[in-house]
């Protein structure tokens, strides 16, 4: 069975209804991005990241996974499939999909403040700002922020360099090191980018669908289940 590894960013999420900060001039839900997305925010004002993710959390909630998500879980009765999200949501998983890395990491978990240990699961409960952990830490999303560490990063680059096919949904391929992993690919790899805007220039023989993703993952899951 071949492996097919799947590359996602916020344009696979966007059709659900979740907004991606890069297409709101450095606002994300109307909050700066420095401010909710950094390790120097959560430094500045612990609470204001709390209420934030919190109401990200509540948004999840009443979010579902849209057809391209579907499509790729699909696609496990094909072939061998590995989900790297650059996402925080939980969609992939409730579409379906078995194996997923979180590079980002998972909106329904904390951790604690003292090196993100202490993870717990709590589903779209909200955090209550002071809340300790078992530490003694202080309770934080498990989310990984610009400025931090991407722990899962030697993971994601293991599964794409054994990939047979790769696709990129939904990512500008702008944020790194996430950007970088399509170069592990083997140069026999078949590379697909799906996303209906320009994505930077890619020194790999790449085959664009110019389409949102669920049109883009119709597509190419025809395609694909034909071969």
């Amino acid at each position: 069975m071949k492996k097919i590894v799947f590359l996602t960013g916020a344009g696979i999420s966007a059709e659900s209804g979740i907004s991606t900060f890069r297409d709101s001039n450095g606002l994300w839900e109307n909050y700066n991005v420095e401010d909710v997305a950094s390790i120097e925010g959560w430094d500045r004002n612990p609470e204001l990241m709390i209420q934030f993710y919190n109401e990200r959390r509540a948004q999840l909630a009443n979010t579902q996974p849209n057809a391209a998500h579907n499509l790729v879980a699909e696609l496990e009765k094909y072939y061998k499939v590995t989900v790297v999200t650059q996402n925080v949501d939980d969609l992939h998983e409730r579409a379906g999909s078995t194996n997923i890395i979180h590079l980002h990491g998972e909106l329904t978990k904390v951790c604690s403040d003292r090196g993100k240990r202490c993870v717990q699961d709590i589903g779209y409960a909200p955090i209550k700002y002071g809340t300790r952990t078992a530490d003694g830490g202080m309770m934080r999303p498990f989310i990984v922020w610009f400025g931090e560490a991407v722990p899962l990063m030697e993971d994601a680059v293991g599964e794409v360099a054994d990939a047979d096919i790769m696709v990129v949904v939904g990512t500008s391929l702008n944020v790194y090191p996430a950007a970088g992993l399509l170069y592990y690919a083997r140069k026999d790899t078949e590379i697909y980018v799906i996303d209906p805007k320009e994505v930077q220039p890619i020194s790999r023989n790449v085959t664009f669908i110019k389409e949102k993703a669920s049109v883009g993952m119709k597509q190419l899951f025809d395609k694909l289940v034909q071969q």
